[in-house]
């Protein structure tokens, strides 16, 4: 049964979601300034409550049961007929496997690749502190993340497909792999929650570089040195100790106006991202197309929960045969995949 631990601020008269589930109490979590909680979220407020201090609420269950619990073929149909045409997504690394970029913490994934380096835990290599002192390890994994060394998958073109049909209310995307954007998809539809490698700034005088810049670095083995003052350049990602890009609070009120969630290939564990979940309307369907079975989706007392397990491919593909999309989605996949090889191509001469 899922569970959300809630404080209230008084003083900004504004619910802060501060943890969800086990995860909730990880090191690097931070508040996620929320809307009004409504549906899945309706709280109780404790009496007592002093300005400016945090104080607990209650702890709060979904109880309500449906007989009938949603398919992913009903979702299919239901996308079909128009009812769900506002749709949120959430996606994490596992979409991005199958373009053979590893995920994180498998035992094949990229923190694995970071051994000769002696970290004192593999996220080490995403700490700002440590990267400050030693970038090494960062630029080495940065190597297997540069846009442009792999391209985008079918669930990456399924994406541009609910967009093209209008149906793609917003991206949420962990990745840093800029494979949502090679995909086709705009960049307002997109929310990149951890920050993007499309640009950098000088971690000393704050002097801003295309994206470019410390890539051509990387590239080189070489150590990316701001031309104005001589401090490092990093990658406009979110690293663990600083604080998430605005545009991540910026559209919050889709949530509550989305009829429609997937859950793409995340374990749910990096906060505030994975209250995410959360933060849709108690009415609003679920589906989950993901390697395991995470968060709330361990849980479907409300009959609203969806669950594809498998590799986000295979269960994309599922969904598209459903849809009837396949044509299109292979005729999408070829025209971009062929665009990217002619400008590889230009690019290497």
């Amino acid at each position: 049964m899922a569970l959300l631990w809630l404080s209230y601020q008084p003083s900004i008269t504004r619910t802060m979601l501060v943890a969800t589930s086990s995860q909730a109490r990880r090191l690097h979590a931070q508040p996620l300034h929320l809307l009004p909680l409504t549906g899945r979220n309706r709280i109780s407020l404790l009496t007592g409550c002093k300005s400016g201090v945090n104080s607990p609420l209650s702890l709060v269950r979904a109880h309500s049961i449906k007989s009938n619990a949603l398919s992913l073929t009903d979702v299919a149909e239901k996308i079909k007929a128009g009812v769900y045409h506002r749709i949120l997504v959430m996606a994490g690394a596992g979409i991005s496997t199958d373009s053979g970029i590893p995920d994180f913490r498998s035992p094949n994934g990229l923190y694995s690749k970071l051994k000769e380096y002696s970290l004192p835990y593999p996220e080490a290599v995403f700490d700002i502190s440590f990267f400050l002192h030693d970038p090494s390890p960062f630029l080495r994994l940065s190597e297997e993340l540069l846009p442009g060394r792999h391209h985008p998958n079918s669930a990456h073109y399924f994406l541009r497909l609910l967009h093209d049909k209008g149906l793609l209310l917003r991206l949420y995307t962990q990745n840093i792999d800029g494979l949502e954007r090679a995909a086709g998809i705009p960049a307002e539809k997109l929310v990149e929650a951890h920050g993007s490698f499309a640009s950098s700034t000088c971690t000393m005088c704050l002097k801003e570089y295309p994206g470019e810049t410390f890539r051509d670095s990387v590239m080189k083995s070489e150590v990316p040195r701001c031309s104005a003052c001589g401090g490092l350049i990093k990658p406009d990602i979110v690293f663990f100790g600083e604080q998430l890009p605005a545009r991540f609070f910026l559209h919050l009120t889709d949530f509550p106006r989305a009829d429609l969630l997937f859950v793409m290939g995340t374990s749910l564990e990096v906060e505030p991202f994975a209250s995410l979940v959360y933060a849709v309307s108690r009415s609003t369907p679920r589906v989950l197309i993901n390697r395991d079975q995470v968060g709330p989706f361990l849980d479907n007392s409300d009959g609203l929960n969806v669950v594809e397990l498998g590799s986000v491919t295979s269960g994309v593909k599922r969904l598209v045969q459903l849809l009837g999309w396949e044509h299109e989605l292979e005729e999408l996949e070829k025209t971009r995949n062929l665009m990217m090889r002619i400008n590889d191509q230009r690019t290497s001469l």
